[in-house]
């Protein structure tokens, strides 16, 4: 008997027949003699429901959140009514829903008084899409005769202050895990949990950020010793690159934690960068599936690195970026240059998604994402007042409408040839490179392309990739 975690996403959980396949899943591991920990994210639509609550609340538009509140509360009681049978469970899950909308449409009137949203606000209401779920979810479960009981996530996931991308407290989490919610599953208790939200040690509501709900999936599974950790979507798994790009796409039956590391960060949808954190250390394999498929394997996600016949294993790209480009013949050999202005682009709160420079030193180039970009070169030019005043930086430069593509597959690794024939394939497909990073790692290549030639880069790249025509070693 192993104890299993299952994560199901908002499509997974966002209409009755979603639901009830995402419960037949949950039975039959329970079936096999399993103990299973679900983890729920919101229906789908919800979270953005709810943040557009909190927007209508700071106008002052009073009929805004609460046609938002009854229109979230219809789309739980369609649900409630298809899977629930009349009677006493009905009754108690419609009051236990009606309380938590009753709460959010309190906490709106309490912005709309003030005028503004905290980020601690703002964590409050979106937190209650996931808590109306769960509580749908194990509603549901019991109705099937499974014995499981709906929990917030606050009750075990410790984290600290920084409210909407808030980071857990990893000691006090594993031990409120493993002291608190592990003996129940040993008792035969199938937890519904709560994705995306903890709280502070004092007990306020705090969120993990957008898409945390894998991160949470991956902090329970970790702590309760789960052999495995799936994660239930509306895809059959990894793919080789987005289908809507190349309609060729397919599955892909086995990366590594490094692999799908770098598909997260460039823009795969499947995962969230964080997911695989929790579960590394403890060597516990992830397997992302399709809850409308579940026959299909899906995607084993583990920690070595397989090799197979294909040294590419999948391209994946990000629109809506920018690239700044600092530059200046005065830049030569002065130390902490870079430094600095990647400290100034933190402080513009925006992240650092490449960078490039060339081995001059009299220029570099770094992509954040487009909503960011006027405030990093403002933040950028402030820290380098001094040395445009002297001229020994020339500019800050801003390139808009450019797209990060990357090839990603260890089996790239001391595998010479791969990048040459990466870019040969680009330029003789016309596209046009305009910067380039390898990490050190060489489990990927990224390099920035003109966002119009983005298509035409990954139909072009995803081909080398099918056909394994990159060069291998005699």
């Amino acid at each position: 008997m192993h104890n299993i975690t299952m994560k199901f996403g908002g499509t997974s959980v966002g209409t009755s027949e979603a639901i009830d396949n995402a419960v037949s899943i949950v039975q039959q591991s329970l079936n096999a003699g399993h103990r299973v920990a679900v983890v729920v994210s919101a229906m789908s639509g919800v979270t953005d429901m709810l943040l557009k609550s909190v927007r209508a609340a700071v106008a002052g538009d009073k009929w805004g959140y609460l046609t938002l509140s009854d229109e979230i509360r219809q789309k739980h009681l369609d649900v409630v009514h298809d899977l629930i049978a009349p009677g006493e469970r009905r009754e108690a899950l419609l009051t236990a829903l009606g309380q938590l909308l009753q709460q959010h449409a309190d906490l709106c009137e309490a912005i709309n008084i003030l005028g503004e949203a905290t980020p601690r606000i703002s964590d409050a209401v979106v937190s209650f899409g996931e808590r109306l779920s769960a509580r749908l979810v194990a509603a549901v479960l019991q109705e099937r005769g499974v014995n499981a009981q709906a929990y917030d996530a606050t009750q075990f996931i410790i984290t600290g202050s920084n409210f909407q991308s808030a980071e857990p407290i990893t000691d006090i989490t594993e031990k409120r895990i493993q002291e608190q919610l592990k003996p129940l599953l040993a008792q035969g208790v199938t937890p519904v949990l709560t994705g995306f939200i903890g709280a502070t040690i004092d007990g306020v509501v705090t969120t993990l950020g957008r898409g945390g709900s894998d991160f949470s999936a991956a902090i329970f599974a970790a702590y309760l010793d789960s052999a495995e950790l799936i994660i239930w979507t509306d895809v059959d798994g990894v793919m080789t690159t987005d289908p809507r790009l190349d309609k060729r796409a397919r599955v892909l039956p086995y990366v590594s934690y490094t692999e799908v590391g770098e598909l997260a960060f460039y823009g795969a949808k499947v995962l969230h960068p964080k997911t695989v954190q929790p579960i590394i250390n403890k060597n516990i394999p992830l397997r992302v599936c399709n809850t409308f498929n579940p026959s299909h394997p899906g995607t084993l996600i583990g920690a070595e690195s397989r090799p197979n016949d294909h040294i590419i294993k999948a391209v994946t790209a990000i629109r809506s970026v920018s690239m700044l480009t600092v530059s200046g013949k005065g830049m030569l050999g002065v130390p902490g240059l870079a430094g600095r202005t990647f400290l100034a682009t933190a402080r513009a709160g925006a992240s650092i998604l490449m960078i490039s420079q060339s081995s001059s030193e009299q220029s570099f180039c770094y992509t954040v994402t487009d909503d960011k970009a006027l405030a990093v070169k403002a933040a950028v030019e402030d820290e380098l007042v001094a040395e445009i005043n002297r001229q020994d930086v020339d500019s800050v430069e801003v390139s808009r409408d450019i797209a990060i593509v990357t090839v990603v597959g260890a089996g790239m690794r001391h595998r010479p040839g791969v990048a040459g024939r990466v870019f040969t394939t680009l330029g003789d497909s016309g596209v046009n490179v305009l910067a380039i990073a390898q990490g050190s790692s060489e489990c990927s290549i990224s390099f920035v392309v003109a966002e119009p030639d983005l298509e035409q880069a990954v139909r072009c790249l995803h081909d080398l990739a099918l056909k394994n025509s990159v060069p291998q070693p005699a």
